[in-house]
């Protein structure tokens, strides 16, 4: 299957070598020529499918050109090793929990798969293979973890961007702990700051005669594609109820990306919410026809601070830039941080069940959407983290510290290493010089 290029649709590539560039050579992103069907017969087979053997059964229709069905079967049962359950919290709501991975993010999902892709893609290279990653939040640590060496000579290393004071103290201790092939850096800025330096280096001819770079970011069309597997999951497990709602916390767009790129293989669904925080570019695009990016705003829902979201352009290509087509399947919402704790509280107080900033932006929303469209399809939100990454404000909502999983209480007790760095261009370059 071949790739193309959203910048300019006659650039072609395999997935080999879109995966391992990350940005077309035009700097646009990478989008299948063609989405392969799902057709009913395929999909009441699906259903019936563990995760990981769903996982291998929909990224074959993708891959099998250029990788094994034994391979990627391997692949897809390596990097999906932790459940991925539906939580009932009211008649109409179910949370799909996508934080029970490694660093209890759904960021998991595309890291691990990706991690494993590029290591089957790149065998044993002479030159090392440089990841560049920019992160509001969570991508950073999913990335550090999944693609983590402590060997003598990795094949592949990984230069993580955050912004300094807009991470939570445990996910900065996920990207900071990990050492060896793992660098993090500390950037004077935002996340919209960090992410410029990205794709700066990324496009650089010069620097890149001397270093081989791709990202880890959702412009990576590796790390997009194994978020649609969880979307069919979930529809498939609710398809007693009729098609669902999703309700998608979005901040760099890459999340709902994926929902709609199985929505139009066939996948059931009845609508996409991309549920934002006050940093609402896409919202505002969908109410008024123009696309607005913005400085991004500092927020409790930090991982969704993103004022010029990157996979923007990729829906617009999807949906062969017809606004109207884009409104008929998807909402947007703008939540503020008052209203997010508020949800946390009162959901919390109705259920007992605590949800992270992020997922409640994802539940409001949905709340109004159905006020607004009076439907009673099933409403899936998408629990994007885990609460206690994000303690401080779930304890304010709630009155208590959330429940600590073990692999976050571990990362607390380590030492971090990071580097500071101005949001310069030319210091960044400098430093992947050394």
């Amino acid at each position: 299957m071949e790739l193309f290029s959203t910048k300019d649709n006659s650039i072609r590539h395999r997935w080999s070598e879109a995966v391992l560039r990350g940005l077309a050579p035009d700097s646009g992103l990478y989008l299948p020529v063609e989405l392969p069907n799902l057709p009913g017969q395929s999909l009441g087979q699906l259903a019936e499918l563990p995760f990981p053997q769903l996982a291998f059964e929909l990224a074959r229709r993708f891959l099998s050109d250029e990788v094994s069905d034994a391979a990627l079967q391997n692949l897809c049962s390596a990097a999906f090793t932790f459940d991925v359950p539906l939580r009932k919290i009211s008649d109409t709501t179910q949370i799909l929990e996508l934080f029970h991975g490694p660093t209890c993010a759904f960021k998991d999902f595309g890291a691990r798969f990706m991690a494993r892709l590029f290591r089957h893609f790149l065998g044993s290279p002479q030159q090392p293979l440089t990841v560049l990653v920019a992160t509001s939040g969570d991508t950073g640590s999913a990335v550090a973890n999944a693609f983590f060496d402590d060997s003598s000579s990795p094949p592949i290393r990984v230069s993580i961007l955050f912004p300094r004071g807009k991470v939570s103290l445990v996910q900065e201790k996920q990207m900071t702990t990990l050492g060896h092939n793992v660098t993090a850096y500390e950037v004077e800025g935002t996340f919209d700051d960090c992410q410029s330096l990205v794709k700066q280096a990324l496009a650089d001819n010069d620097l890149t005669k001397r270093h081989a770079f791709t990202s880890a970011n959702s412009i990576n069309i590796a790390r997009l594609l194994p978020q649609m597997f969880y979307y069919v999951y979930a529809s498939l497990k609710v398809q007693e109820l009729g098609p669902p709602i999703f309700s998608v916390p979005s901040g760099n767009l890459g999340n709902l990306t994926g929902g709609i790129i199985g929505y139009l293989m066939g996948m059931p669904a009845s609508h996409f919410i991309a549920a934002c925080n006050i940093n609402a570019p896409f919202p505002e695009y969908l109410r008024s026809g123009n696309y607005i990016p913005h400085p991004s705003h500092e927020t409790v829902s930090n991982a969704m601070d993103v004022g010029n979201p990157s996979n923007y352009i990729r829906l617009l290509s999807l949906y062969g830039n017809e606004i109207g087509r884009m409104r008929a399947a998807i909402s947007g919402a703008r939540i503020t941080d008052e209203e997010t704790v508020a949800t946390i509280s009162r959901v919390y107080q109705d259920t007992g069940y605590v949800l992270d900033p992020h997922t409640a932006v994802g539940v409001l929303a949905l709340e109004r959407y159905r006020e607004r469209a009076h439907s009673s399809h099933p409403g899936i939100v998408l629990a994007t983290a885990h609460p206690a990454k994000f303690a401080s404000t779930v304890a304010t909502a709630i009155g208590k510290e959330p429940e600590m999983p073990p692999q976050l209480a571990e990362a607390l007790t380590k030492e971090g290493t990071k580097i500071p760095l101005k949001n310069s261009y030319a210091e960044f370059k400098r430093a992947l010089d050394r």
